[in-house]
């Protein structure tokens, strides 16, 4: 079967469509744009007029995508941003004349346990894989999920930090300030201990790391000189080496920033929040490690449309 999934979240719109074969994902289109569909979101509780028309220009430009390649199922997805919009109906609306299908908002346990579906699936096939029970974190624009378990979800909570958000609501400067970055760490912390109310943190023995934060982070503490999906996809970054990349992200000014070369132009403005919120989960959970993955909740979506 050929589906097409978009993931629209708080800060990218991505769009898979793959052919599944004998469980497995094959891979025919796989694109991905920065668009800030939550720009302001946090303080102003809606979507704003270029961040829709940005998004909606996307969506065109995957609508002739989806036409030429002619999937049986499809299926859009928006996460954080879009539940917490006022004027999600114009969203909606949008959608609904480009692709003729219905805007599907999913709640904050959707969303992990398709994360953890898109994570989780082909791990068994790698090489080196990581040690089972996983904690699956996907760090987004506006939220972050966390989710424990093995062969599928035995907890899982979203939490309101993301890259955006906590760029927007404190990392406002360029570099950020000491207090900024404190008053986002504490936020952070807030997060991390009120997912450890429901899922326990403790019983994890790998750390799986997905979204662009993430892939970034990597991406810089590998050294790439370009972006290599093939060589941040299953790669094992340890926690001293995301604090020292975490640090120098936030001690530098936008402009350094845009001169590292594995960085999308889309980043630049928020892969301190991103990196931090990493970096925090690791000190807080004390492992070692994370096992960076290129395969999240897109996957995830692809899959759950096949079996449903």
């Amino acid at each position: 079967m050929r589906v097409a999934a978009i993931d629209c979240g708080t800060n990218s719109i991505r769009l898979l469509i793959a052919d599944v074969q004998d469980g497995q994902l094959v891979d025919v289109v796989r694109t991905m744009q920065v668009v800030r569909l939550g720009e302001g979101v946090d303080k102003t509780g809606e979507f704003s007029k270029d961040a829709l028309a940005r998004t909606f220009a996307a969506i065109d430009g995957f609508a002739t995508i989806i036409a030429e390649h002619q999937p049986e199922r499809i299926r859009f997805v928006a996460t954080s941003a879009s539940r917490d919009v006022s004027n999600r109906a114009q969203f909606a609306d949008g959608i609904r004349e480009r692709l003729n299908i219905e805007l599907d908002v999913i709640s904050g346990d959707e969303e992990a346990r398709l994360s953890f579906l898109g994570a989780t699936a082909d791990l068994v096939n790698m090489p080196n894989p990581p040690a089972s029970p996983y904690l699956v974190v996907d760090i987004g624009g506006g939220s972050t999920e966390f989710v424990l378990g093995v062969n599928a979800p035995i907890s899982a909570i979203s939490t309101d930090v993301g890259c955006v958000r906590m760029t927007e609501r404190h990392l406002v400067s360029d570099p950020p300030t000491s207090d900024q970055i404190a008053q986002a760490t504490s936020d952070i912390d807030t997060a991390i201990a009120h997912a450890a109310t429901v899922v326990d943190l403790t019983q994890a023995h790998s750390l799986i790391g997905l979204a662009g934060s993430v892939t970034t982070v990597a991406a810089i503490a590998l050294k790439l000189e370009t972006y290599d999906p093939h060589r941040i996809h299953g790669a094992r970054i340890s926690a001293t080496r995301v604090h020292e990349v975490t640090t120098e992200l936030l001690s530098m000014p936008r402009a350094q920033r845009a001169e590292i070369g594995s960085m999308h132009s889309g980043r630049i403005d928020v892969i301190g929040g991103g990196a931090l919120v990493l970096d925090r989960i690791l000190q807080k959970t004390g492992l070692a490690e994370v096992f960076v993955s290129e395969r999240d909740i897109l996957d995830g979506i692809a899959r759950a449309m096949v079996s449903s």
